[in-house]
């Protein structure tokens, strides 16, 4: 939480991390967001406020995943630079997802708001380069207690700055563990992650610069609702925090001088307020999925494009958008797009979550007035 007795830490703090730290507002500003207003800073943090604690947590002091000090709280995010961290080795060999166990059941009886069980849709491998079929879309990766996770994610366009956005979405699981712990460290988004689709003894000899090759962007700053900070997580198999399990993250890199936006060459604008499932004919889901029947790691990236119909985890919670799509853990956070009636592309959801066993669908979150207001949040 941001305090006055630790405004003169959080300069110190600032000037330690340069762009990779913001301080956060007053504690009445995030209240008068509302409950879902959860935006991360460092401000007010058991973290580096000097050179030397700076250089122990780059050394390894994040590594300690002890519950006490796994800061888990909205304005508690921090994620400073390791130069070098994400090598070759650590890009290519992330296996983990922390998206396992987010299979809610699905409710038989719930008033008509849930519609049949979608037909599976077969993901299919984007063409290559990926960057020309998809430059605004990638990979997200971060260290979770017992290793290295992969996510997908997507750049999305910056209203405050049209053509120089920093803002990725994704999903809230991605960032966030959820009612049993606390933010993710290290993350980063790789935009067109292994652009050329390399495989197989290829990938023993990759470099950094064929899994990255439009850079490693550093998350500066997180939000995600409070909603999935309060109840989401792998515990929870029936929550009514899936439907508000998205998040948005503000990244750097620091080897650029340019905007994530300028590197790609492309953002997608968010439909906030989208119509329901029932009336949107098409959405294509994209992501990188890893979890069996793939490679374990998410080297290709996928997409599913089908009709979308209605899913209901709760009475009181926004009705989620459900699609037949065969794409497994490690395509969470990953954007669904469709039409506007301007006929430009949108970005109306993201992966949240997937059936208990392999039948075939994903499920995202309608974005409403909680996510725009975690948006706006960030690029305040």
């Amino acid at each position: 939480m941001c305090s006055i007795r630790k405004a003169a830490v959080t300069v110190t703090a600032v000037a330690l991390l340069a762009v990779t730290a913001t301080a956060c507002g007053s504690s009445n500003d995030a209240n008068a967001k509302g409950r879902s207003s959860a935006t991360a800073s460092d401000d007010g943090l058991q973290a580096p406020t000097s050179d030397e604690e700076l250089e122990k947590w780059k050394n390894g002091g994040w590594k300690n995943w002890d519950k006490d000090k796994w800061l888990r709280e909205a304005a508690d995010f921090i994620n400073p630079v390791i130069k070098d961290l994400w090598d070759a080795d650590r890009l290519r060999d992330a296996d983990k997802t922390p998206d396992d166990e987010q299979k809610p059941k699905v409710p038989q009886e719930d008033g008509g708001t849930t519609d049949p069980q979608p037909s599976p849709v077969e993901a299919r491998q984007l063409s290559t380069p990926y960057h020309s079929a998809s430059p605004a879309t990638g990979k997200l990766l971060f260290d979770m207690p017992d290793g290295q996770a992969v996510c997908s994610a997507t750049v999305v366009s910056d209203p405050a700055h049209p053509g120089r956005s920093n803002l990725v979405w994704t999903a809230g699981h991605c960032v966030h563990a959820g009612a049993e712990g606390g933010w993710y460290r290290n993350l980063v988004f790789v935009p067109s992650f292994n652009d050329k689709s390399l495989n197989g003894a290829a990938l023993q000899s990759v470099t950094e610069e064929q899994l990255a090759p439009y850079g490693t962007w550093w998350a500066t700053k997180a939000a995600t609702s409070q909603q999935w900070i309060d109840g989401g997580g792998e515990t929870s198999q029936t929550s009514s925090a899936y439907p508000y399990d998205f998040a948005v993250l503000e990244v750097t890199d620091p080897d650029s001088s340019k905007s994530l936006e300028e590197t790609v060459g492309a953002s997608v604008p968010v439909w906030f307020g989208a119509p329901t499932s029932a009336d949107i004919d098409n959405i294509d889901a994209r992501g990188y999925p890893a979890a069996a029947p793939y490679d374990g790691y998410g080297y290709q990236q996928y997409h599913c494009s089908a009709d979308p119909v209605r899913l209901s985890l709760d009475a009181e919670a926004p009705t989620m958008h459900w699609l037949g799509c065969t794409m497994t853990a490690g395509s969470s956070g990953g954007g669904w797009f469709t039409r506007q009636p301007n006929g430009k592309a949108a970005l109306v959801s993201n992966t949240s979550i997937g059936p208990q066993d392999a039948d075939g669908w994903l499920a995202g979150p309608h974005l409403g007035t909680e996510a725009e207001e975690i948006f706006d949040s960030v690029r305040e």
